[in-house]
């Protein structure tokens, strides 16, 4: 009797669905989340990507899958609606790296310094930088500013590397990096070459595998680049360099193709936190709301839409 139960019971999946629907909410979900909480989202995609989607969407609630800088990111967007996110103690280990008292103290060390901010940063960061870059324009966003200008990177000093390889500019490194990305060595990338000489290697530009050799010979994308790739490579076969949520999106989208992970066990922990549960418990409750306050909401815009203007 109770197995009969049980199976009336809906799932997780169509509860979240249901309630989704009642609350007129969208769900966001990041690259790198657990492949069940993508299967319930209306956009999966990078961090930037999913708060321009916030930003487009008519709906009042949005539950953003991800950590809490990029649920800041989409409040800041998008400040006449309610942004929540599953997990609070979902953070983020590189963000964490730079501090507003240790960039205002780099600033003062450097007058007249440009800061470009990687979005992997707080919103109270972010206020206190000149201008924000993702990983996929990043190069774009330095060869916008003036050559004379030195430049302050934060606070990935291996995105920060590419760039600088990339446009040859003056920049100064912040000493952050993404604990999953960091542990992707160069030698592991070569292996990997040698055991499957047909594919073609994605990586992400955060990895610490990043050489000036392989910054030229292999595709540096961010993790939206990552999962377009394959529609545009003759390709058959991936070799990926990123945290391993991604294989979710590309096994589901090119069923075709073949996708190894560089590193099984390249696995962001904070990623993983938010769950089927937990969604289903912030449609319920409405919580946890990430607000940022208007003062520095203001300040971390103008960075935001400087990035922007340049695309």
């Amino acid at each position: 009797m109770n197995a009969a139960i049980a199976k009336l019971q809906p799932s997780l999946q169509d509860q979240i669905l249901a309630l989704k629907k009642e609350r007129g909410a969208i769900i966001l979900a990041h690259n790198y989340q657990a492949g069940d909480v993508q299967d319930v989202a209306d956009f999966v995609g990078d961090s930037l990507g999913l708060s321009q989607k916030a930003a487009q969407s008519d709906a009042p609630l949005i539950v953003f899958c991800g950590v809490h800088f990029m649920a800041e990111t989409a409040s800041i967007l998008c400040p006449d609606k309610k942004v929540l996110i599953p997990d609070p103690e979902a953070g983020c280990s590189l963000s964490d790296m730079i501090t507003v008292p240790a960039l205002r103290q780099w600033k003062a060390e450097h007058p007249g310094a440009v800061v470009v901010a990687y979005v992997n940063t707080s919103a109270a960061v972010k206020a206190e930088s000149d201008i924000c870059c993702t990983s996929s324009n990043a190069v774009k966003v330095v060869e916008s500013i003036p050559k004379e200008k030195e430049i302050l990177f934060i606070p990935d000093m291996y995105l920060g590397s590419f760039v600088r390889e990339k446009t040859g500019r003056k920049i100064h490194l912040w000493p952050g990096y993404c604990g999953v990305h960091s542990q992707i060595p160069a030698d592991l990338v070569e292996r990997m070459k040698r055991e499957h000489p047909g594919a073609e290697v994605l990586i992400h530009p955060e990895c610490g595998c990043l050489t000036p050799q392989l910054m030229h010979a292999d595709q540096i994308l961010s993790t939206e680049g990552i999962a377009r790739r394959p529609a545009e490579s003759k390709a058959r076969e991936f070799i990926v360099a990123t945290e391993t949520g991604i294989l979710h999106r590309l096994v589901k989208t090119y069923p075709d193709r073949t996708f190894i992970p560089i590193l099984g066990g390249a696995v962001c922990g904070y990623m993983k936190r938010i769950t089927l549960e937990k969604v289903l418990w912030s449609l319920e409750d409405l919580q946890v709301e990430v607000k940022v306050p208007a003062e520095i909401a203001a300040k971390a815009k103008r960075a935001i839409d400087r990035m922007m203007a340049i695309g």
